[in-house]
């Protein structure tokens, strides 16, 4: 996703640009090969050939798109570390975005080049959540609850490599050009100060970094489980914590995000409650494939007694995502969240970072000044919202 909704709108503009795919396997181009495309990515694009095949790669590390084309079985030529290389060669029917930062110019290009992108614009974006099928459950139970009074999101998220452990990930590179990569960091400030003008850098990437690339995903299952949007009255961050709330018509949202240097296991929990009862999902790290996701309800037995019922699903999100985007491409069945929600989501976030900038004295620029969207004038009084 964009770090600023403007590459976004210019998704939307290009987005009829892609043309129904040839007969045969989508032929996908995958750029970017660090731990989520070695992890989850590239095993499932494997795992169904009749739909898929991984018809080029790209990575600034050339050790490492060696590595996985022989895994993959990706010839030579098909190899890239130019993501404007790999686009200029044609013959792909989608692009798998998968690096980290902002997605939106290169989602805009492939859009050009009549080229279907998943996970970035033109787009299914990756909210693997909403194809849980622990998710699509709790969205059908709702629908026959009474409204909900409040929604609370928790976000407990270790380091990254004890979550990674099971996946055999290559070694870290060493082949890539340090001035490619500060290159790269300078794109990604430049977006971010497009999206927020000049605010210090460590309130950036906790916008970019925590908000846009962690908490955007509980936004997303808020959305699909009850509508939106959220608007955001307060907002706090201390130590590697960010709190949020925020309403959704009359319905109370907080959301508790941490990130804990030595919590054993990633655990991320949503609970809607309402004056039946509870339906929660406590989702697991997200790279470990097939893991359970919980839904569980706590609802009224009957002479004051309570019933707790639970369910494990261990249906990967991933994989629906990917036979889903499988289904947007070839026949136009409209993704789960497309330009629409993506840019929805980036006003939230945005949103959220005016607050904190508020809360600390500071006031956001850039295109943040024009969409924040909050149900307060905490940002005018610099208060960052009343809790």
């Amino acid at each position: 996703m964009g770090r600023d909704a403007s590459t976004l709108a210019e998704g939307r503009r290009e987005e009829r640009a892609a043309a129904a795919p040839r007969s045969g396997p989508l032929r996908v181009g995958v750029v970017g090969l660090g731990a989520v495309a070695q992890a989850v990515h590239l095993p499932l694009l494997a795992k169904h050939p009749k739909l898929f095949r991984i018809a080029a790669v790209c990575d600034l590390s050339r050790g490492t798109c060696a590595a996985l084309g022989d895994r993959f079985g990706i010839d030579d030529a098909s190899r890239y570390d130019s993501a404007q290389a790999l686009l200029a060669a044609g013959d792909l029917d989608a692009l798998a975005i998968l690096t980290p930062g902002s997605h939106g110019e290169l989602a805009v290009a492939a859009a050009r080049k009549g080229i279907h992108a998943a996970l970035g614009a033109r787009l299914q974006l990756g909210y693997m959540k909403l194809y849980d099928p622990a998710v699509e459950r709790a969205r059908e139970l709702l629908a026959d609850r009474p409204s909900p009074r409040s929604i609370e999101v928790t976000v407990l998220h270790p380091p990254d490599a004890p979550q990674l452990a099971h996946a055999g990930l290559l070694e870290r590179p060493s082949d890539v050009d340090t001035a490619v990569l500060a290159d790269l960091e300078g794109a990604e400030e430049d977006a971010i100060a497009r999206a927020l003008g000049d605010v210090p850098r460590d309130l950036g990437r906790v916008y970019a970094d925590v908000v846009l690339g962690s908490i955007v995903h509980d936004l997303a299952v808020i959305r699909y489980l009850v509508g939106g949007p959220l608007e955001l009255e307060y907002a706090d961050r201390w130590e590697t914590s960010v709190s949020l709330a925020g309403t959704i018509g009359g319905v109370r949202v907080s959301i508790h995000w941490h990130y804990l240097d030595g919590y054993p296991a990633y655990r991320e929990e949503v609970h809607v409650h309402d004056a039946g009862g509870t339906v929660s999902l406590t989702f697991p790290a997200p790279y470990l494939l097939h893991a359970p996701t919980v839904l569980r309800v706590v609802e009224g037995g009957g002479s004051g007694a309570e019933r707790v019922s639970e369910t494990r699903s261990t249906v990967e999100a991933f994989e629906r995502q990917w036979l889903a985007f499988a289904s947007f491409a070839r026949d136009g069945v409209r993704p789960r969240a497309g330009i629409a929600e993506g840019r929805e989501d980036i006003v939230t976030c945005q949103s959220a970072a005016a607050l904190l900038a508020a809360r600390e004295g500071l006031a956001v620029g850039g295109e943040a000044a024009a969409t924040v969207r909050t149900s307060n004038d905490g940002i005018e009084h610099g208060k960052g919202g009343a809790r």
